[in-house]
């Protein structure tokens, strides 16, 4: 059997530079498992609906779980020849059985099998990236458990602004990747349809049964017009929408991570797992990990705007164009899986030094905005009258050579006699508790977010 099968209405040999450039074998390879099983599927439900026969059903099927066997094996060889997974596993399958193999793609083009292909595959990894991201939580809330009492400098700007504990920020990231999940397991349920049936684009004379070959994939239902459905890749472009998101989440936290395992913070130590060293500078530790995570995120925002572009403009129904849809999918895929996992293994491995996150909170003035609050609500002044007297404080530490909170009674009340009866408030932990309001830093309310995040996590498990 040809290696060209779709070649009927070709009466030449393809050129060498067209065979180059149409050849996607070297990359939709990686949908053989998927192809295969759609092909098993597509089979059955011919044969439950009289298209072939029981006989040649039985042969097709045996055929297609040995042609898996043969490629998992390597004894089957994706040698390229073949323009793309579909044909190989086809070509395969007609040379172990014969005839049958060659009745199998009754009743559905390839188009439409490209597209259940790339959406199983789509829909698996929605699936396993959110598995993954529920274990990176899971590992933020474990920081977050031993550090509610950690104080923390919170910024904003980069500068120091409030007193913060650890357990807080890292449920701002855990935060972050909830909804990340909830974005692939969303995208997972609106795109878990069916387009096997749909044959080119019109549906087929044939009477199949969409409804029976959907089910046995593991889709809701069949989509709903054949016509969107062959040549729909929203599907595609939410996982690297939801990817390239993600992406940046992780960007900011290994920027967090970078910046706080530098000398000048000196806030945690990335395992020596998780770095490298510098080949002239023998005293460095570099975190390579955080930074091609940062690095990474980019290549996926390409992919994003690369499909986004190839998709632009394109009339109904299937467009060749579309064979650009998977490499960059695979890309982000992986990069998106392999990130999720090293970045919590570097989370669950660092080590966290208190007394320099601590140390860190009595630079800045982070109990400013305490004072001017006090100021409002014991003395009645405006807000904006306290903002300017707390500014005057400010001035008047730095002049000391001090933070605000280290300034005596007797120093504050130099600047404002009512300031003097505010000393003891100044404590960075009373501000970081008194900040109490539902969603705020106090540890109560940090262990209530713990508490809620930890029930979320429950019920996925069920």
């Amino acid at each position: 059997m040809s290696k060209k099968i779709a070649s009927a209405r070709i009466s030449t040999e393809s050129s060498e530079l067209l065979k180059e450039l149409n050849n996607s074998l070297p990359f939709d390879r990686e949908l053989y498992r998927e192809d295969i099983r759609g092909s098993r599927a597509h089979a059955r439900m011919l044969a439950q609906q009289g298209i072939i026969s029981a006989e040649d059903f039985t042969t097709i099927d045996e055929g297609l779980q040995r042609v898996l066997e043969e490629i998992e094996s390597g004894a089957f060889t994706l040698d390229g020849e073949d323009e793309d997974i579909h044909m190989a596993v086809e070509r395969r399958l007609t040379e172990l059985v014969g005839d049958a193999g060659k009745r199998l793609h009754t009743a559905r083009s390839r188009n439409d099998q490209v597209a259940v292909d790339f959406r199983l595959y789509v829909l698996e990894h929605d699936r396993q990236i959110a598995k993954l991201l529920e274990a990176l939580i899971a590992a933020l809330i474990d920081v977050a458990k031993a550090h509610s009492e950690t104080l923390l400098p919170g910024m904003t700007h980069l500068q120091h602004a409030q007193p913060i504990n650890l357990g807080y920020h890292m449920m701002a990231y855990a935060s972050m990747f909830r909804r990340d999940h909830e974005r692939f397991i969303s995208s997972r349920e609106r795109n878990n349809l069916s387009p096997l049936g749909c044959a080119a684009l019109a549906g087929t004379p044939h009477p199949v049964d969409r409804r029976s070959t959907a089910e046995a994939l593991g889709f809701r239902e069949p989509t709903l017009n054949c016509l969107d459905a062959v040549s729909d890749r929203d599907f595609a472009l939410e996982i690297l929408f939801n990817i390239a998101t993600m992406m940046m989440h992780i960007s900011r936290l290994s920027e967090e991570l970078i910046l706080w395992s530098s000398s000048e913070f000196g806030f945690v130590r990335l395992s020596d797992k998780h770095a490298t060293g510098s080949s002239i500078m023998p005293q460095k530790k570099n975190p390579d990990i955080p930074e091609l995570l940062r690095g990474k995120t980019g290549r996926t925002y390409g992919n994003l705007m690369s499909l986004l572009t190839v998709m632009k403009g394109l009339p109904l129904a299937y467009n060749k164009d579309t064979q650009e849809d998977k490499e960059g999918v695979f890309d982000s895929v992986r990069t998106a899986e392999l990130s999720l996992r090293v970045l919590k293994e570097m989370i669950e491995e660092m080590r966290i030094h208190i007394d320099a996150m601590e140390a860190a909170c009595n630079k800045g003035h982070l109990t400013a905005t305490d004072l001017a609050d006090w100021l409002v609500r014991e003395k009645g002044l405006p807000f904006r009258d306290a903002y300017h007297l707390v500014g005057h404080a400010v001035n008047r530490a730095e002049e000391l050579g001090k933070d605000l909170s280290e300034l005596s009674a007797e120093e504050l009340a130099e600047v404002d006699p009512r300031l003097g009866e505010a000393s003891s408030l100044l404590d960075n932990r009373l501000s970081m508790n008194a900040r109490n309001s539902e969603g705020g830093t106090a540890t109560e309310r940090t262990r209530e977010q713990i508490a809620q995040m930890e029930a979320w996590l429950r019920e996925l498990g069920n």
